[in-house]
């Protein structure tokens, strides 16, 4: 099983989910999850699978044994079954600052109420990931404002609207804002 050095615990729990070390029977799931969300994520073209192991080769795998890696990705499990994956990406070691990362599997994204409540529970872990074992300053997040419905699960669990990108991606023949939420260690 592959771990993350930087982290002191290689599982982060509830009752039901948990966060775990990205492994390589997860990367093809997250591939084809990837690939069904364009409109969604910042990647412009579907990822093959040579990209994918490519990918994971040359830029995940060999940092998870560095003390400050660039990014920390996590299956997300329901049951211990694979349903999304995300993590911290853009990590600043300096400034103690993360970018939230969270993508799940497209079937279950459809549902509203369920992809709320897994949201949530990601966020909750990713928080305990980052706050409390990795000592982190802030956490953020940038999505596209089309996303209300992933905006209002920040909303929920406290993220804070920090600012407004106006016409920053271009989606398609429209232009559209990116937003940024955040949330402080100390002012949870």
């Amino acid at each position: 099983m592959r771990h993350w050095t930087c982290l002191s615990a290689q599982r982060f729990a509830d009752a039901e989910y948990s966060l775990v070390p990205i492994a390589p029977s997860h990367i093809e799931p997250i591939r084809k999850w990837r690939n069904a969300q364009l409109s969604v994520l910042r990647q412009k073209e579907p990822i093959t699978e040579r990209q994918q192991i490519d990918y994971f080769s040359q830029h995940i795998w060999p940092t998870m044994s560095l003390p400050q890696p660039p990014n920390i990705l996590m299956g997300f499990l329901q049951n211990d079954r694979l349903i999304g994956y995300g993590g911290l990406v853009h990590i600043d070691w300096e400034h103690r600052r993360a970018e939230i990362s969270f993508l799940l599997d497209d079937a279950r994204a459809g549902d509203d109420a369920r992809y709320a409540k897994e949201f949530l529970a990601f966020l909750k872990l990713v928080r305990q990931l980052g706050f409390e074992d990795l000592k982190l300053h802030r956490l953020f997040t940038e999505t596209y404002a089309m996303r209300t419905h992933h905006i209002s699960v920040y909303d929920s669990f406290g993220l804070q609207l920090e600012g407004v990108l106006r016409d920053h991606v271009r989606i398609g023949d429209q232009y559209v804002h990116s937003l940024i939420h955040g949330i402080i260690a100390s002012h949870e």
